[in-house]
């Protein structure tokens, strides 16, 4: 295995895998109540054309995995792909992130397959504004399950995420942020990308300043660093508190300077930065048979393309869907 660095010498070690475009909510932030037209299966790459980029990516220095969608329990046989990539030994970490919707009954399974943790969204406490939010015909029931199962299953830490909206769910920031001292929860607020499709503002965005000035009641924060996971949260806790305080900032503080990761689309595109849609395809490659050797000049190919920041703030629009992305 080598060190693989990018142009501005950011070492690249983390990779997240979208398994599919396909998810069973319909969440106000994310996709249109009435749906998107969903790609067809023989677009989306195979487990074993999946399994096959995260070799090659293992060789050239990438030790962490993490497993996104849509929703990527909706996938049928994820199971088998966890085991894949178990076998890959210089893989140190598999991650999944979920809505938790189908988690309770898999949990146990994902574990046993070599899951070693998740990330579940959860934008609201409140049973009736679960489905206003989700626009979809589950409970919150079913996530709070879902919850329950990964902590059985020791799919640790769980970590909790919640997009922050102003008028849709900000009154319940200090809700969660309570939960991290009752409940030992580990909270994530990330901000809500501030642009409509059509490039205008969103009044729905919440800056951190303001997320952290609604937890001022609950008492002074102070830093913590979780041993696992490689993502961009900064974390802190409340006195006497066993769960965290997470920030994701992708608006107000950026994280583009010590970005670890790529993505990989679910129809196999790899993808440097998630806000430019600048891609190299590795589906058509592979399926021509390319070797180990050509697929991995791709990937350092991608790499290199990595961009110094975002540009989010200029109001570009990205062509890709998130679902395709896999955030």
């Amino acid at each position: 295995m080598t060190c693989l660095s990018d142009s501005f010498q950011r070492p690249i070690n983390y990779l997240r895998i979208s398994v599919t475009d396909r998810c069973n909510l319909r969440c106000v932030y994310c996709m249109p109540e009435e749906g998107i037209p969903f790609l067809n299966h023989a677009e989306i790459l195979t487990f074993e054309e999946i399994n096959r980029i995260i070799e090659v990516a293992a060789e050239l220095g990438i030790t962490k995995v993490r497993i996104t969608g849509g929703e990527p329990l909706v996938r049928l046989g994820l199971t088998s792909l966890i085991r894949m990539i178990t076998r890959i030994k210089t893989i140190e970490d598999i991650a999944l992130t979920t809505n938790g919707i189908l988690l309770a009954e898999k949990a146990a399974e994902l574990k046993a397959a070599g899951l070693k943790r998740v990330n579940i969204s959860i934008d609201t406490l409140r049973p009736e504004r679960f489905q206003p939010i989700t626009r979809c015909q589950y409970e919150l029931g079913d996530v709070m399950a879902g919850i329950k199962a990964a902590e059985a299953a020791g799919l640790h830490p769980v970590k909790l995420n919640m997009v922050a909206m102003a008028g849709i769910n900000d009154d319940e920031i200090i809700d969660f942020g309570r939960k991290t001292i009752t409940d030992g929860w580990n909270v994530r607020f990330i901000e809500l990308m501030p642009f409509t499709s059509d490039g205008q503002a969103d009044a729905r965005f919440l800056p951190v300043t303001e997320i952290k000035k609604r937890l001022d009641p609950l008492g002074k924060m102070e830093p913590y660093k979780h041993t696992v996971g490689v993502g961009p949260a900064k974390y802190f806790r409340f006195a006497g508190a066993n769960g965290t305080v997470g920030f994701i900032t992708p608006v107000t503080e950026h994280f583009c300077f010590n970005c670890n990761r790529m993505r990989l689309t679910s129809d196999g595109k790899l993808r440097p930065c998630l806000l430019s849609d600048k891609e190299i395809d590795l589906k058509q490659p592979l399926r021509h048979n390319i070797s180990q050797e050509e697929l991995k000049k791709l990937y350092m190919e991608a790499v290199k393309m990595k961009p110094r920041q975002h540009n989010m703030n200029e109001q570009t629009q990205v062509k890709r869907p998130m679902r395709q992305v896999g955030g």
